[in-house]
């Protein structure tokens, strides 16, 4: 017998070989674990929608499954007035729509220079974002409270503005994989043209890059729709979404029926936008990380 029998090839090896209870039990192990997932995302939402419709003494007296007697609608009223959540929705919108966009425009403009022209700069450019990235984002926030109250920016729309529209590491890194996959020669070639480099960055560069835009922009939107820090430390006076259903948690005698209404008003819009994105999200994703 040689001795190259003792050796296992993974090359002559196929899933197909393995015994069908085996694969069958996988199969049936797969499912359960996506049941469980699914299970773990959805009890908390349903608890959560089931309580929006209740008393305070149903919420109180009855189990968290026990479907309501009658739909009590007021708790949304009470929600959009007492707790200022329709306040703070037409404040995250704005912070929102200002932000992304912002986010678009430097995180593309960065990731172009980054991607395109290899130099000392850049490189050094790159090493400085790769350490910020790896700094725990709290122990920064003492000297940035700072900068804030020396700009006079504390308790305005600028604070967050600006702290969201600073350059995203992450969304750099998605516009430098796409750039990866537009060739070099359509930018020789529009430069050979007249084109200066503005021109290459916005009549080509920035329509090729439409797919990891819309994965950015939806990122962006439920990262910021859902932060809490950032507005509550630097614009305590006006409401966002988050720090409006703080306020409805607030005193000894919290009406959690009010509270769970208000929850599913904010839901509603990050989760419209996710699901319906959702596809373009990992395909995009999966596309950018991958060469041809």
């Amino acid at each position: 017998m040689s001795s190259n029998s003792h050796y296992f090839d993974l090359k002559d090896y196929s899933f197909k070989e393995t015994p069908k209870s085996v694969r069958i039990f996988w199969s049936i192990m797969k499912y359960v674990v996506l049941a469980i997932a699914c299970l773990l995302v959805l009890i908390p939402l349903l608890t959560v929608l089931i309580g929006s419709f209740k008393t305070k003494q149903e919420l109180l007296h009855t189990s968290a499954f026990v479907l309501p007697k009658s739909l009590e609608w007021s708790n949304y009223a009470s929600a959009f007035t007492n707790g200022r959540v329709l306040e703070g929705l037409g404040n995250t919108i704005f912070i929102v729509a200002v932000s992304c966009i912002g986010s678009v425009v430097t995180g593309t403009m960065t990731a172009f220079v980054l991607q395109r022209f290899n130099m000392l700069f850049t490189r050094l450019i790159k090493a400085v974002f790769l350490a910020t990235a790896l700094l725990p984002t709290i122990t920064m926030q003492i000297s940035v409270y700072q900068i804030a109250v020396k700009l006079h920016i504390v308790n305005t729309y600028a604070a967050p503005l600006l702290l969201y529209i600073g350059t995203d590491i992450i969304a750099v890194t998605i516009f430098i994989q796409f750039l990866d996959n537009i060739s070099v020669s359509l930018d020789e070639s529009a430069i050979l043209d007249g084109c200066s480099y503005p021109r290459v960055y916005w009549s080509i560069i920035l329509p090729m890059l439409r797919p990891a835009i819309a994965t950015v922009l939806v990122m962006r939107f439920v990262a910021i729709y859902n932060d809490f820090y950032t507005p509550y430390l630097y614009m305590p006076n006006h409401r966002v979404v988050s720090t409006a259903l703080k306020d409805l948690t607030t005193g000894s005698n919290v009406s959690w029926n009010v509270v769970f209404a208000g929850v599913i008003i904010c839901i509603i819009p990050s989760l419209i936008i996710f699901l319906s994105m959702q596809k373009s999200i990992y395909s995009n994703l999966v596309s950018g990380s991958v060469k041809e």
